[in-house]
């Protein structure tokens, strides 16, 4: 990919994150976005089945994967959304709470991983602390194969706050 292109892709990813996070009262802003990795693909066929907690996808074309970092800072909250496949998660520093379409809250700490179903699995995550950054590093499956948003806008689930 040239540098055009990959400059393309990373102005589009982060601004589909940062248009949508809710502010927090850091200077910085709430969430940025890096990519580590331009779109990339499989040359080999591969496919995969993700179960998490009982709730399993199928993963017929794997390819099309996207590596990035995201920096939390304290109190932002990523908006709710969902993804066109799985996003394994890396906790990186500090901590993030993920919360899913049935409200429940897990927290990962530092030297943790999730992964996050994607394929119409609604969710959020925010970081918790009041004084402290996170960072996650999150790979990508089934990124859509031009450059755009990696995340699918949704609504928060009735009677679910934050």
């Amino acid at each position: 990919m040239d540098a055009k292109r990959l400059l393309v892709l990373v102005t589009a990813l982060a601004a589909a994150v940062l248009v949508m996070v809710v502010p927090s009262s850091a200077q910085e802003a709430p969430i940025t976005a890096t990519v580590l990795t331009p779109r990339s693909v499989f040359p080999d066929d591969v496919s995969m089945t993700v179960t998490v907690n009982g709730q399993t996808v199928e993963v017929a074309d794997a390819s099309r994967t996207v590596t990035a970092k995201f920096l939390v800072q304290p109190g932002a909250q990523f908006p709710w959304h969902t993804h066109p496949g799985p996003v394994f998660v890396n906790v990186k520093r500090g901590s993030l709470t993920f919360v899913n379409d049935d409200c429940k809250r897990t927290n990962y700490p530092k030297g943790t991983a999730f992964v996050d179903l994607g394929h119409g699995h609604v969710h959020t995550a925010y970081n918790p602390s009041d004084t402290s950054e996170t960072v996650i590093v999150a790979t990508f499956f089934e990124a859509p194969a031009e450059p755009g948003p990696l995340v699918i806008p949704a609504t928060a689930p009735a009677g679910c706050t934050i």
